[in-house]
């Protein structure tokens, strides 16, 4: 099942974030930045740079390649099974001035570059002071390019479906 996504219209909720909400929407957000093209998150990280937002950062892990284990159940239910294995990159950043800050990034497929920006971009928006710049600025484009890409998908699987249909054969007639 395809997850929605980001949807930059939410309204605001009330009463404040518990961790369980933090973690939430920390995921959506490793999410948009896991599937987003390099492109959007270089723009983003240059612009922080020209603003004089963009602080040092030391690599505290990677970035490296692995693979993982798929693992997946029929139906959504019943006992889990392996489906295979995947390549992922990982990378985890500390940023220079603040030292309890950790980014991480992983990203499907042999993309080094792709993860250490994913990683820089995760430990900025742990930043309170950033938090709202990325939540105004680059989640939304991200979620957008996201949503076309997945109408493009969903174009391009309805263009080749096949509607299949019972013939009723001459000899069964009455």
């Amino acid at each position: 099942m395809q997850s929605q996504a980001y949807d930059a219209g939410k309204p605001a909720q009330d009463s404040a974030p518990n961790e369980s909400d933090a973690q939430h929407i920390r995921a959506e957000h490793l999410r948009l930045l896991a599937l987003a093209e390099e492109t959007p998150l270089e723009a983003f990280l240059d612009s922080l740079d020209e603003q004089g937002l963009l602080p040092g950062w030391n690599l505290a892990r990677g970035p490296e390649a692995g693979l993982v284990m798929i693992r997946g159940r029929i139906g959504g239910q019943g006992q889990p099974f392996n489906v295979g294995e995947a390549l992922v990159t990982r990378c985890c950043v500390r940023l220079s001035k603040e030292q309890d800050i950790l980014g991480c990034g992983y990203v499907l497929g042999e993309r080094p570059r792709h993860a250490e920006m994913m990683a820089v971009l995760d430990a900025l928006w742990q930043k309170p002071d950033l938090a709202p710049l990325f939540d105004k600025e680059l989640d939304p484009v991200l979620a957008r390019a996201l949503q076309a890409r997945y109408e493009a998908d969903r174009a391009q699987s309805a263009a080749t479906k096949v509607d299949f249909f019972t013939m009723v054969r001459g000899e069964d007639k009455d």
